[in-house]
């Protein structure tokens, strides 16, 4: 069963996450209201994924979400970041703290449920509605980059197509549609590659194309 820890600060968000998430087979094991105590419990618990908001009293998800899945953090846990904010600094911040996902707090309860189990098979997700946007806009806000050899060295060209695509917000299916291939085989390449990059996940995986220069933006 899939073990879940919600972070916000409305008691009654956590109350409704806790009946949408446990109504579809989940568990919540812990609640925080703020980004240090989510810390505390989440270490405490080893859930499968965090729940996390990003503005806070006493404790932004950010610097939380930094501690939990930032670089360097050994056994991570995994954080999908849940606001009512839609492309601002606190996306982008959570993203390069180390987030699998960013999901929209008005999103259907269905669709809530499938990120969180996307989280935690390690698909990584950012809302369906926002994914070119937040993508294109972090790319922007990132700014050139000197490619670096070794990251071009270090997958096939085969590869470096797919990460490009994923990169412009595509889909295994749209990604497949573009190159022929089937969605399973680029499943598959993408795993390759995240094995090599040690990206944890999508969402990651295309941090790391951006920071060593491999993908360009506006490429």
């Amino acid at each position: 069963m899939t073990r879940v820890v919600l972070v916000d600060d409305q008691a009654v968000v956590r109350a409704g996450f806790t009946v949408i998430l446990q109504s579809e087979g989940l568990e919540v094991v812990g609640e925080a209201s703020n980004g240090a105590d989510a810390v505390r419990v989440a270490r405490r618990e080893r859930p499968d994924v965090v729940c996390m908001d990003v503005r806070m009293p006493g404790g932004d998800g950010i610097t939380a979400t930094r501690e939990l899945a930032g670089p360097g953090v050994v056994d991570p846990v995994p954080v999908l970041v849940v606001s009512t904010f839609d492309l601002d600094d606190y996306v982008f911040g959570a993203l390069e703290a180390g987030a699998s996902g960013f999901l929209l707090k008005d999103a259907e309860p269905e669709v809530l449920v499938d990120a969180v189990r996307r989280v935690a098979a390690g698909d990584g997700l950012v809302d369906q509605t926002l994914t070119r946007r937040v993508i294109d806009e972090f790319a922007r806000r990132r700014g050139p980059v000197v490619p670096d050899p070794a990251a071009t060295g270090l997958l096939t060209a085969r590869e470096q197509e797919i990460v490009a695509l994923l990169c412009r917000g595509s889909s295994n299916a749209e990604i497949a549609a573009a190159l022929f291939l089937e969605a399973s085989t680029v499943k598959s390449h993408l795993s390759r590659v995240m094995t090599k990059t040690g990206a944890r996940d999508r969402v990651q995986l295309v941090v790391w194309a951006y920071d060593t220069g491999l993908v360009v933006p506006g490429t």
